[in-house]
């Protein structure tokens, strides 16, 4: 019994990192309806610029992160302004194709300013500190992790809910054309949109980073965290960290109990499965337009 619970727990602290890169997809395909799979390598090359910040020019830890936090938002702001705005006649294909590309060259960039073996981020909490409460052990960063998800899921359920900028993203999502003739700049919205994208995907990045630090460290993250988001639902934010929380854990045990080798398949299994029979996403609306 004690096994399944740590398993469990295992999951959650597991999901908390899906979650956060489910986040910032979500985020992005609420207004554009354009999955980025670019983010994860945002994330990447905004942590590096953390680590550069501490080990070559010896900044303060909280300082270093607050200005790779600013990094990331001007990074996003930055692609949607001067990568995806110029593109002529866009298709959703075209776009998603453009995202790949984009993840191509920031990958090639840091793979060839960082160098490919495995670096060490100096961090606040060292990452194999535990909390034991009984049998279950807890890592502290784990913790922080799913406190971060948690907290970033509520925060931005409550601006796209709550605030005029929320409103005009997810007015831009709906009808881009008729949010403009209402006022709505969707220009503006859909770069503001990827700079806090941005943002949230370098929180995940630097949360992961004290445990592996490498040019390929977010493609797992990246992945795991877009089958969260189609598997709670792409426009859903609650949906997408539910999901996540429930792939950790589906994860964890089909590990534990049957094949520590296929883990990494059951992602991929359940995106096929959920699209097949609930293509909106289990927590997500299902919207049919009338053409």
């Amino acid at each position: 019994m004690t096994d399944l619970i740590q398993m469990i727990v295992s999951g959650i602290a597991t999901g908390s990192s899906y979650a956060l890169m489910g986040l910032a997809m979500v985020i992005i395909y609420k207004t554009s309806e354009v999955p980025n799979f670019a983010q994860g390598e945002m994330a990447l090359i905004s942590s590096f610029f953390a680590m550069m910040l501490l080990t070559s020019f010896n900044l303060n830890v909280y300082l270093a992160f607050s200005l790779a936090f600013l990094f990331a938002a001007v990074l996003g702001c930055f692609l949607e302004f001067a990568v995806l705005r110029r593109a002529k006649e866009p298709n959703v294909l075209g776009m998603i194709v453009i995202t790949i590309g984009i993840e191509m060259v920031i990958l090639g960039f840091v793979s060839w300013k960082f160098g490919a073996e495995q670096k060490t981020m100096p961090f606040p909490i060292d990452p194999y500190d535990s909390l034991f409460i009984g049998d279950i052990f807890l890592k502290k960063l784990d913790i922080l992790t799913l406190v971060s998800a948690l907290v970033l899921m509520v925060v931005l359920f409550v601006f796209f809910r709550f605030s005029k900028l929320g409103l005009a993203m997810k007015a831009t999502q709906q009808n881009s054309v008729a949010a403009r003739i209402v006022g709505v700049r969707t220009n503006r919205i859909l770069m503001v949109t990827w700079g806090i994208s941005s943002l949230v995907g370098a929180v995940a990045g630097l949360l992961i980073s004290p445990t592996i630090m490498h040019p390929y460290m977010m493609w797992d993250p990246m992945l795991k965290g877009f089958a969260a988001a189609v598997m709670g639902g792409m426009t859903s934010l609650p949906g997408a960290v539910v999901a996540a929380y429930m792939l950790g854990i589906i994860e964890n045990l089909f590990g534990g109990y049957i094949s520590i080798e296929f883990k990494t398949v059951v992602a991929f299994v359940i995106i096929v499965a959920v699209l097949c029979f609930k293509p909106s996403g289990l927590f997500a609306r299902h919207y049919v337009k009338k053409v």
